[in-house]
């Protein structure tokens, strides 16, 4: 269990995180003060240090040298962005801005943690390669453990191959692939096993400011620029510097703005909104998006000088209906976060369950499948996931034909084309309906969804366009 030290003067804020953090299966220390924490506790021994940067006495910062290498979450309310420049520059792993949002808190945790797991492996995987350096190396290396991705299909192996290669650079790389398929998880494995993977990496959702900020977020700006600016602000352009700038959806990126970051990208340099000096910066830029830049630079709607200093290397994420088998991989890894969140070691899916993971086409990819496994977790009342707690509508297209009708039992006292025997050329709607019909006297509407590998609505929704209609009668008149 990760032992997570708190260092926060104000006892309501410092008690409610660790609670929040305990409930979430984190071991908490805390303290009010850097002088406290350093005659309480031995501040490298902890995994994580999330501290105020205002304190009584020394500021946070202080911590990130004590804390030896470990990593210090800095919480600020003061001039958020500059102070957070500062203290990245001077070695934080992270700012949040206060007040935070919970889920906020605990997705940076969860993320600082898992970099460091992805670190320490990385470290582990090259000194036991450098140790057996003269032995025999014959074969294939499948290991992604340093890349902190699950998956072991081909176009993933084929991804981890590309990543570990194109990582030591510093050239720029664009990931392409649909929602949800897990860019961001490529671009901090391609910054943790750069060279600046002990400098920050700063990740912009371009589509998530408003057209009227971006260049202001990204540039900064000075003391007058525009209405509202009362002072000097940095950009995250700049508190990327010496480390990694990752644009999420940089197609959203409006063109005034692309401007700006080509400059970037020719001279390495940024001139902050309203100022006539320009600054040198050194950063390695990653770009994600889910639309087609080529296209969008042909109709003018994307600079094409950019795209093409964008993409110099090319990563393309296949979606997750795309990853066969991967998708169970997944879904495992998820149920095993959730049960530990939640408490439980006894949760498993169901048979049906694991067909209807299987044969979804998870339109929001890995998101969707996240969602939906911790969905399930909170509502399962028993060991067993049913397919019906994941929420998800499996079509009938979706099934192999001959997997689909192996789903049926087999029923005693059957004759010749019973719906566990149906004929060759049965059709997936003649086999729904004919297997409906056999079965509704002595099934309920759950068994029937079960057995079929659908979930009750679409069970429903199928029954209407079939015009078959439910009976009254019988177990299968659920209340």
């Amino acid at each position: 269990m990760p032992h997570i030290l708190i260092v926060e003067d104000e006892t309501i804020i410092r008690s409610a995180l660790r609670r929040l953090l305990e409930r979430n299966q984190y071991q908490v220390s805390e303290a009010g003060s850097v002088q406290e924490a350093q005659e309480r506790f031995s501040i490298p021994s902890f995994d994580l240090i999330v501290s105020d940067l205002r304190l009584p006495g020394a500021p946070g910062t202080e911590l990130i040298k004590l804390g030896q290498g470990k990593p210090v979450l800095i919480m600020t309310s003061y001039a958020s962005l500059r102070s957070a420049v500062d203290s990245m520059k001077m070695g934080a792993v992270d700012y949040i801005a206060k007040p935070f949002d919970h889920d906020e808190m605990l997705q940076a945790v969860s993320r600082i943690l898992r970099d460091r797991q992805t670190l320490q492996s990385m470290q582990a995987e090259r000194a036991a390669t450098a140790k057996t350096a003269s032995g025999d190396k014959s074969g294939p290396d499948n290991s992604n453990g340093e890349i902190g991705i699950i998956g072991s299909c081909p176009q993933m192996q084929d991804m981890y191959s590309k990543i570990r290669k194109v990582a030591p650079t510093d050239s720029n790389v664009l990931i392409q692939g649909e929602s949800g398929t897990g860019k961001e998880l490529v671009a901090r494995a391609l910054h943790n096993l750069s060279r600046r993977a002990k400098a920050p990496m700063i990740s912009v959702n371009c589509a998530a400011i408003p057209e009227s900020l971006i260049e202001s977020e990204l540039f900064g700006h000075e003391k007058g620029a525009f209405t509202g600016a009362s002072a000097g602000r940095a950009g995250l352009v700049e508190a990327a510097d010496g480390g990694t700038l990752f644009l999420d959806e940089i197609g959203e990126l409006p063109l005034e703005a692309q401007a700006r970051l080509l400059r970037v990208l020719q001279e390495g340099e940024i001139r902050r909104v309203g100022s006539v000096q320009s600054q040198k910066v050194d950063v390695r830029l990653i770009a994600a998006t889910h639309r087609d830049l080529k296209s969008l630079a042909k109709v003018g709607q994307f600079r094409e000088d950019l795209y093409y200093r964008l993409h110099v290397i090319a990563l393309k994420l296949p979606a997750l209906r795309e990853r066969g088998a991967d998708v169970n991989e997944i879904a495992n890894a998820f149920l095993a976060r959730q049960s530990l969140k939640a408490g439980r070691n006894d949760l498993r899916f169901a048979p049906d369950a694991e067909q209807a993971i299987r044969h979804y086409s998870w339109p929001g990819n890995v998101r969707e499948l996240e969602n939906a496994v911790e969905r399930a977790v909170i509502l399962c009342e028993s060991p067993d996931i049913s397919a019906e707690l994941l929420g998800i509508d499996i079509e009938l297209s979706d099934l192999d034909v001959n997997e689909f009708i192996g789903l049926a039992p087999q029923t005693s006292g059957s004759s010749s084309s019973t719906a566990g025997e149906p004929t060759e050329d049965l059709s997936l709607e003649d086999y729904f309906q004919h297997f409906v019909l056999e079965h509704q006297d002595h099934m309920t509407e759950t068994e029937l969804a079960r057995k079929l590998g659908v979930s009750r609505k679409c069970l429903w929704e199928r029954r209407q366009r079939l015009g078959i209609p439910r009976r009254k009668t019988g177990v299968a008149s659920e209340t």
